[in-house]
């Protein structure tokens, strides 16, 4: 069964331009793995600081091994994760 994240970073407006220019990179490696349907990354129009990420894997086995990746731990982890002011993850399950 196919595993659907969304997550909301707001991101600390000092560190703003730091994390955009880490996004790519991690777009990019995300959707290279086995397992991706898609990753998307939309900024908020309201909110410059405000990210929101978009990403579905084929299972939760897949889902697992990019929160395990070394990308996921060495951007994610490293270089965003503590430049966030919140976060919150939400697994969602399409209706219509």
């Amino acid at each position: 069964m196919e595993r659907e994240v969304i997550a909301i970073w707001k991101v600390r407006a000092s560190e703003t331009e730091r994390v955009l220019g880490l996004l790519p990179a991690l777009a990019a490696q995300t959707r290279g793995e086995e397992g991706n349907i898609f990753y998307s990354v939309y900024r908020s129009e309201t909110d410059p600081n405000e990210f929101i990420l978009h990403e579905c894997y084929a299972d939760e086995h897949a889902a697992d091994a990019h929160r395990k990746s070394d990308h996921y731990q060495n951007i994610v982890v490293a270089e965003i994760i503590p430049h966030l002011e919140s976060r919150t993850v939400t697994v969602v399950k399409k209706l219509l």
